[in-house]
């Protein structure tokens, strides 16, 4: 798939083990709907990992970073409901990272997604980005690969307080950069990871060691079209 607009919310995070049923329900019923109906969202998903960690990814596709600090959202964001404020209290070491799309390339919606978090060594700096950005539009050739982006965030916009972000334990931690390859084979993403997106290739281009990498299963995608 190609994603809809110039900015997307990038969550990933997990669950208590008491609440995933709730977490579940509430994410699909209410907070989805919830957020694909704030002018400038166009899409959001949920997945779940079949492989690495954190256990649970979160994405929405918007017209770009502003519309995640807009007035519309932050009243949002402030005004929890009930569930809202039931279902955060599951929340587990979460990292939520307002993002800008460098580039996105793909069609349709798939079944699985790798995700990578990664940051850069500050030599490797443009190497790195420039490396991502070519790496994305040539990934959409590799057998079983149907879209791939590459993201980076937005550290200032992300550091915003409000009070959904209290109502989590701990603090959110922000990611540097973001590479996401989506896919209707799981295996298939499974070895991209360990040949071409291995830690060595990765670190080869100037990512710092220790980058994050799941893959997901998807589990439900909505758009504004569908409210």
């Amino acid at each position: 798939m190609s994603l809809l607009g110039n900015g997307a919310l990038m969550i990933w995070h997990d669950i208590a083990t008491d609440g995933d049923c709730d977490y579940n329900e509430w994410h699909s019923k209410e907070h989805m709907l919830e957020r694909v109906a704030v002018p400038g969202f166009h899409r959001g998903h949920r997945g779940r990992a079949v492989s690495g960690s954190p256990q649970y990814i979160n994405w929405y596709e918007v017209d770009d970073v502003d519309v995640l600090t807009s007035r519309a959202y932050l009243d949002r964001l402030n005004d929890p409901t009930a569930w809202t404020q039931k279902a955060l209290g599951y929340f587990r070491n979460n990292n939520r990272t307002l993002c800008r799309v460098i580039t996105s390339v793909g069609n349709g919606i798939s079944g699985y997604l790798l995700s990578l978090q990664l940051a850069t060594t500050p030599e490797g700096n443009g190497e790195l980005a420039e490396w991502l950005s070519a790496t994305t539009v040539d990934l959409l050739k590799q057998p079983g690969v149907i879209g791939a982006h590459y993201l980076e965030g937005d550290l200032k916009a992300s550091q915003l307080d409000t009070e959904e972000k209290r109502l989590r334990e701990g603090r959110d931690a922000i990611t540097d950069r973001v590479l996401l390859v989506a896919g209707y084979n799981a295996d298939a993403l499974q070895d991209l990871r360990r040949d071409r997106l291995s830690s060595a290739a990765l670190q080869g281009q100037g990512a710092q060691p220790g980058e994050r990498a799941a893959v997901y299963q998807l589990l439900h995608s909505i758009t504004s079209a569908d409210l």
